[in-house]
């Protein structure tokens, strides 16, 4: 018999998430369970979920809407699922519903909330490539952060952009905008995002 219980902390994932795809129930319970108090319950719906975006998006896109609703949720780890549920989604987006939303999905970057606004700038790279028509407005959001994240843990958010940068930056229409925004970083009261101007400097 399948193991299909989400409270189990050593439930294994990948079979979860190739069982919902035929299994209507299961799978259910797992858009349900994803908003559920229960912190193993959650994760383990989420990381479900999080295998089928990767993996077979075009099973999830007709939910689309769903994930959308968790992305203006007031509770943090909803947006969290959502803001990168949705960046996987974007590789299906055929009826171009993420533009729709773009300003929902960035106005996180600009909120007071380091862990969403950081995963916002990390998910970036994927959004890009899906929707190339959006590079530069998303680039122009990551190169502002200083002037729109309200957080006091701005310089780390900036870290998380510099590392979507590195992987943009080959493609990039504006290198001398992106390599400055770096050189900046430099001189940061965050250790971590002057080791990744470093980095994104040594190698680019």
């Amino acid at each position: 018999m399948k193991n299909h219980d989400l409270a189990d902390k050593l439930v294994d994932v990948d079979q979860l998430a190739q069982d919902a795809l035929i299994d209507e129930e299961l799978f259910a319970e797992l858009l349900r369970e994803i908003k559920s108090k229960d912190n193993t319950i959650r994760s383990n719906s989420y990381r479900t979920l999080l295998i089928i975006s990767e993996e077979e998006p075009e099973f999830l896109y007709p939910h689309w809407n769903y994930f959308a609703d968790m992305l203006k949720s007031p509770n943090n780890y909803h947006k969290f699922i959502a803001i990168y549920i949705l960046a996987n989604l974007t590789r299906v987006d055929d009826d171009n519903k993420f533009l729709e939303i773009f300003d929902d999905y960035y106005g996180i970057l600009g909120g007071d909330k380091v862990m969403n606004a950081s995963h916002v700038a990390a998910n970036s790279p994927i959004i890009i490539k899906n929707k190339p028509e959006l590079q530069e407005r998303i680039i122009e959001k990551l190169l502002n952060i200083e002037n729109i994240h309200q957080g006091k843990q701005k310089e780390l958010v900036k870290a998380y952009a510099i590392e979507a940068l590195r992987k943009i930056y080959p493609d990039a229409p504006d290198k001398e905008k992106i390599m400055e925004f770096v050189k900046d970083q430099l001189e940061s009261s965050s250790p971590k995002t002057r080791d990744m101007a470093s980095c994104f400097l040594d190698r680019c």
